[in-house]
């Protein structure tokens, strides 16, 4: 597959799963970006230090400020190791990473990592995300809630929103997580094949919560690592009043769906 190829936000590729199991590969972290600039050839080099070994697949969504370019100029350093996919505009975070996790499938991966570019989540911590996977969890969440709030150079009023959204979530899903809108995530690659990507239909931040309960009601074993969250240095926040907006109702809908009919919502 030519990783500089264009994708439409839900490709449609037909995984040879019975090809790949002699060519499995198994850590990758995806890393969505736009307008990342200032942070993506620091996170990249970071991660390619860790003792571990995880690839990077990176989704541009046509980053004006040569994200990509900088991307492009890396993968002649790391050939097998640095992907990227471009997209034409912001399409959103959860299609983004529908993308890349279809992508990830396809190339055999039985890892399959989230984590923002801004450094917001410490690359170093995705030692520790692996662990919690080859243990036995089907998905690791790096949790900013488990043990407290950790949460560094947040203003109050976004820690509050953040913190009590959780707990609305966990409420209203019943899910035993105390971070449920975690966007620093392990998915064992069962989880991914089992979970109809294409019935994915939040495109924001609220995607980090329907994954998570999906997975949760497949009977998937999803644990916590705490981790330290740290508010960007570099760079602008993608957060949104549309984004809060949709995990609000998003939320509501998404329960109420798989109350009433759960075997279509899970198909």
């Amino acid at each position: 597959m030519n990783p500089h190829q264009i994708f439409l936000p839900y490709p449609k590729i037909t995984l040879n799963l019975q090809s790949q199991i002699s060519d499995m590969k198994e850590n990758i972290v995806i890393i969505p970006t736009y307008n990342e600039i200032e942070n993506i050839e620091a996170i990249i080099r970071f991660v390619f230090g860790l003792n571990t070994r995880f690839d990077i697949l990176i989704v541009d969504d046509g980053s004006p400020d040569g994200t990509a370019d900088v991307v492009k100029k890396l993968m002649t350093e790391f050939p097998e190791r640095l992907f990227i996919l471009e997209r034409k505009g912001k399409l959103g975070l959860g299609t983004a990473y529908i993308t890349g996790f279809k992508w990830c499938l396809e190339n055999g991966y039985e890892y399959i990592y989230e984590m923002d570019a801004d450094f917001s989540h410490n690359p170093a911590d995705l030692e520790n995300l692996y662990k919690a996977c080859k243990d036995g969890a089907d998905v690791a969440v790096g949790s900013r809630y488990k043990t407290g709030v950790n949460v560094v150079n947040w203003p109050m009023k976004r820690i509050l929103l953040s913190y009590f959204a959780s707990k609305y979530v966990r409420f209203i899903t019943r899910m035993k997580l105390n971070d449920t809108t975690a966007g620093f995530v392990c998915y064992n690659r069962k989880v991914l094949e089992t979970i109809n990507l294409d019935h994915i239909k939040m495109i924001g931040y609220a995607f980090q919560i329907e994954m998570k309960f999906k997975s949760w009601l497949h009977g998937f074993k999803i644990e916590e690592v705490s981790i330290i969250f740290t508010d960007r240095q570099k760079g602008t926040s993608k957060m949104s009043g549309g984004i809060i907006g949709e995990a609000i109702f998003g939320v509501l809908k998404m329960k109420l769906q798989s109350v009433f009919n759960k075997k279509k919502y899970l198909a």
